[in-house]
């Protein structure tokens, strides 16, 4: 009995904890999605935690703006986001399986290579890349949104790590002798293993692209191709003394909805993959 009580009192004070920290992380939501739905006015009046009565007036003065294009926006943020994702989890999967499986003699090399562009700012690369994309003809493009998560250090490693508890070298070598080439290997048998994994990564690719600031705010100019971050950045500071604060929450309301929508159908995967790579089987 005396080994119960401090048991569960770990236990209350636990769920205690819990529930603070749940708070804590969902009350600026609420607070976000409460000033949405109140007008410009009351917004001035300061806080309040109850819902006002201008959601459908906010959501159609971001939808009937011709000079700010957020739907537009929302689709760039999609496409650059989804194809990052795709390019990063798939091409930084089949480089791990390279450093993985192979033996060559540059091999410790390419990995320690690998590993100090993870501890390089992007802001240090900054201005050698806008003159890159602007001689190569993609400034004022999605383009350079997209190609450059091709190389992404941190996910090549969180996949290099998972293949090294997850994948047997027995396994490819089995199918070499049945005669299946590397790629085939490795989109046909690797990738299946890998698939938790994969999903993990593309879930915090696509948020991070979604909330990429600096990079668009670098090469972008054009409205009609700047994405989600931008388009309230710019939207907030193009007249200070002349803006409906009701408007920008509901259009920052609008821009996480996509992410809210990823998180619920792949949570399970972010739940999964949190001991990815730690346990071998």
């Amino acid at each position: 009995m005396k080994q119960e009580k401090p048991a569960h009192l770990r236990n209350v004070i636990a769920h205690i904890v819990l529930i603070i920290l749940s708070f804590m992380c969902l009350f600026f939501f609420y607070i976000l999605i409460i000033n949405a739905t109140r007008s410009h006015a009351d917004l001035q009046k300061g806080f309040s935690a109850l819902p006002g009565n201008a959601f459908l007036k906010n959501l159609k003065s971001i939808a009937n703006d011709g000079t700010f294009p957020m739907f537009r926006g929302i689709l760039n943020s999609l496409i650059v986001s989804a194809s990052s994702a795709a390019i990063c989890t798939y091409f930084s999967s089949l480089t791990a399986y390279g450093l993985y499986v192979y033996d060559f003699k540059m091999k410790k090399a390419a990995f320690t290579f690998i590993m100090a562009i993870l501890v390089m700012p992007t802001q240090v690369t900054a201005m050698g890349f806008l003159r890159l994309i602007t001689k190569m003809g993609m400034y004022d493009s999605l383009l350079p949104l997209i190609i450059p998560s091709i190389a992404s250090p941190a996910v090549f490693y969180f996949m290099y790590s998972y293949l090294k508890s997850s994948l047997p070298i027995s396994l490819v070598e089995a199918a070499r002798i049945d005669g299946s080439g590397e790629f085939r290997t490795f989109n046909q048998i690797v990738l299946p293993i890998m698939k938790p994994a994969i999903a993990v990564q593309a879930i915090f690719s696509f948020v991070g692209s979604w909330n990429n600031y600096f990079v668009p705010a670098l090469v972008i100019q054009s409205k009609d191709k700047m994405t989600v971050p931008i388009l309230i950045a710019t939207l907030r500071g193009a007249d200070f003394m002349n803006f409906d604060m009701g408007k920008i929450y509901m259009m920052i309301t609008v821009a996480i909805v996509p992410i809210i929508i990823v998180y619920l159908l792949l949570s399970k995967y972010i739940i999964a993959g949190v001991t990815l790579g730690g346990v071998k089987e």
